[in-house]
C-alpha cells in the first residue's frame, strides 16, 4: 500500500484543506461551547479547525500534530505529538477537539483516550472525518475512476477508513468513557471553477488519494485523469459543482 503523505501545507490547502475550513465554522458553531477556555486541535494540520476555534471565542487554541511541514505552515501555539501519546499532562483542556485526522491514525481507540485523558472534567471532546464512502464527491469520483483504470491497486479510502460511518465513531467515542454521545452530519458545496481546479490538487501528492496517484506510471494517471474528465458534472461555463459530507462526533468527559 502507498504511504500516505502529510509534508507540504500548500498542496495539502489546494487539494482538502480548503474544504476543510467550510466545516469547520459549522463544526464549532454546533458545540455551542462560551467564549474563553483552552482548547487543544489534535491533527491540527495547517490550521482550519484551529482558526475556526479562535473566530468562535476560543481563549487559547494548542495545535498538535506529527507533521513538522504542517507544524510550520500554521500559527499559534503548536506541538509536535502523536495523537496516541499526547505529551500533555491531564485534566488540561476544556475542549479537545480534531478534523480530517483521527481516520488517519493507527490506532484510534488510543487517541480518543488520549483526547478524553487531556480534556477537564466536564470538558468536550470532538471531531470530524469525512464520509468516504459516498458523501465525499469529490474523492467518490476519483476512486471509482481508479478502480477502473487500475484494478486491484485502488486503495479506496471507503474501504480503508470504516470508522467514517456514525455507529463506528458513536461507539469509538463510548469506548473511550465519553458521555452524551452525538453524531451528526454536516454537508457543504465543493465548487470547482473548472476541471484543472478539480484535477491539479490531486498531482500535489499530498493525502491517501494525490499519494496514491503519483505512485502511477504516467500512463494508468492518464487513464484516470481521461475518466474523470468525461464524468464530472460539468456545468456549461466548465464549472463542477459537487458536494462533501463529514461526520462529526462529540462527547463529554466524566468526573
Amino acid at each position: 500500500m502507498v504511504r500516505d503523505v502529510w509534508e507540504k501545507g500548500e498542496a495539502y490547502e489546494a487539494y482538502v484543506g480548503r474544504w476543510s475550513r467550510r466545516v469547520a465554522g459549522p463544526f464549532v458553531a454546533w458545540l455551542g461551547l462560551p467564549p474563553g477556555g483552552r482548547w487543544l486541535d489534535v491533527g491540527c494540520g495547517t490550521g482550519a479547525l484551529s482558526a475556526a476555534a479562535r473566530e468562535a471565542g476560543a481563549g487559547l487554541v494548542v495545535g498538535a500534530d506529527p507533521s513538522a511541514g504542517f507544524l510550520r505552515a500554521g500559527s499559534g501555539p503548536r506541538i509536535a505529538a502523536d495523537a496516541r501519546a499526547l505529551p500533555l499532562a491531564g485534566g488540561t483542556f476544556d475542549a479537545v477537539i480534531s478534523g480530517l485526522a483521527l481516520n488517519f491514525v493507527p490506532d484510534p481507540g488510543r487517541a480518543a483516550a488520549e483526547f478524553a485523558r487531556v480534556a477537564t472534567p466536564g470538558g468536550t471532546v470532538a471531531a470530524y472525518v469525512w464520509d468516504y464512502a459516498d458523501g465525499m464527491r469529490m474523492m467518490r469520483f476519483f476512486w471509482d475512476a481508479a478502480a477502473e483504470a487500475d484494478p486491484g491497486g485502488a486503495a479506496d479510502e471507503a474501504a480503508r477508513f470504516p470508522l467514517c460511518r456514525p455507529e463506528p465513531l458513536a461507539a469509538l467515542w463510548r469506548a473511550a468513557g465519553l458521555a452524551h454521545v452525538t453524531v451528526r452530519p454536516i454537508e457543504i458545496p465543493t465548487v470547482f471553477p473548472d476541471f484543472a481546479d478539480y484535477w491539479d490538487p490531486f498531482l500535489g501528492g499530498q493525502g491517501a488519494a494525490p499519494a496514491y496517484l503519483m505512485s502511477l506510471p504516467p500512463t494508468r494517471r492518464d487513464a484516470i485523469r481521461h475518466l474523470l474528465k468525461n464524468r464530472l458534472p460539468a456545468a456549461p461555463d466548465g464549472s463542477i459543482h459537487l458536494t462533501a459530507r463529514a461526520w462529526a462526533v462529540r462527547g463529554t468527559t466524566t468526573g
